[in-house]
């Protein structure tokens, strides 16, 4: 750990108080210099650190920068085995990022966090909005034994995990679009994306990457016109350290998902949130769409629905798309 990454250790552990510069050198173990130098570089990086003479430095209340350090200080008990990787920019997507370091060894537990992508992903070769400083995107690495046709649990239970912090974070009331999107207000604040390498051998997973991205707030100009009504954000204005916090309520709420993906409770939990419940809808496929009515998820959380002509079906691919019917 270098001296900027010990620094903001420091100040997070110690936010909205003056530490002075012989304090600091002590703490960390270097010179005044090393600590002012520091100081420069997360200056640079968006923090806002406050110098007054005669007190010293401190991290300003209002500063929402996104790091291991913010984020840690957050998790709950059992989320110890995640190891955090907090990067302020992705060159491309941080899935594409965590499955290539999962292809090189990385362990289980392994997670992208950042706050701006390149070239953000989402179902069926989407491109996901991802611009600097507003949003929260990240992806965590999994190596569990799962069947391929049961990773979609992986999915709904990142869903509720993420769902659960958004109520708990910003006093609202999120639901669940089936089967990956979160929707608060009506809008789609957050993508969820599950992507796997299946071993040979066994037919399972050799490992899985779930990616998650979250509109913490509006970007400025608003969103892009092709995402208007479409897209909302978490909050209307920016929170002190709350993409930090929103980052750790979804991480740690996913790990308590993720410890019995087969449990009752995540189910129930699921289908608490699931959106347009007893709605027409319409299941749109690359073969065709037709309406329907939402019922419901059944226990393996297959979509089923009541046609038109009263019969019932399940629903379980995941190459399809549902809308609201229409008035």
């Amino acid at each position: 750990m270098n001296v900027k990454e010990k620094l903001i250790k420091v100040f997070e552990n110690n936010r909205g108080s003056f530490m002075s510069g012989e304090e600091l050198a002590q703490r960390l173990g270097c010179s005044r210099a090393a600590v002012w130098k520091a100081v420069t570089a997360l200056r640079s990086d968006g923090y806002a650190i406050d110098a007054v003479t005669g007190k010293g430095y401190r991290l300003a209340s209002e500063t929402d920068v996104l790091s291991a350090a913010a984020i840690e200080k957050y998790l709950s008990a059992g989320s110890s085995w995640l190891k955090l990787d907090v990067r302020k920019k992705v060159e491309g997507s941080s899935n594409t990022l965590l499955r290539e370091l999962a292809a090189k060894g990385a362990p289980e537990g392994t997670a992208v966090i950042c706050g701006e992508q390149t070239g953000g992903k989402g179902r069926r070769g989407r491109s996901f909005f991802s611009p600097a400083d507003t949003g929260l995107y990240m992806s965590i690495l999994l190596r569990p034994e799962l069947s391929a046709e049961n990773s979609v649990r992986i999915t709904t239970a990142a869903a509720v995990a993420v769902a659960k912090a958004i109520d708990e974070c910003s006093g609202g009331c999120s639901s669940i679009k089936w089967v990956n999107d979160v929707c608060l207000n009506g809008l789609k604040v957050c993508g969820i994306l599950t992507e796997a390498s299946l071993s040979l051998e066994n037919g399972g997973l050799d490992y899985a990457v779930v990616g998650i991205g979250i509109n913490a707030y509006e970007p400025e100009g608003g969103f892009p016109p092709e995402l208007k009504g479409i897209a909302g954000a978490v909050f209307p204005e920016r929170r002190e350290d709350m993409r930090n916090r929103l980052a750790a309520a979804v991480l740690s709420g996913f790990c308590r998902c993720y410890e019995d993906l087969f449990s009752r409770q995540l189910l129930t939990l699921y289908r608490s949130k699931l959106m347009w419940q007893g709605e027409g809808i319409r299941v749109i496929s690359g073969s065709g769409e037709y309406p329907c009515t939402l019922l419901g998820v059944n226990d393996s959380y297959a979509l089923q629905v009541r046609l038109e002509d009263g019969s019932e079906k399940e629903v379980s691919s995941g190459e399809i798309t549902i809308r609201r019917q229409k008035p």
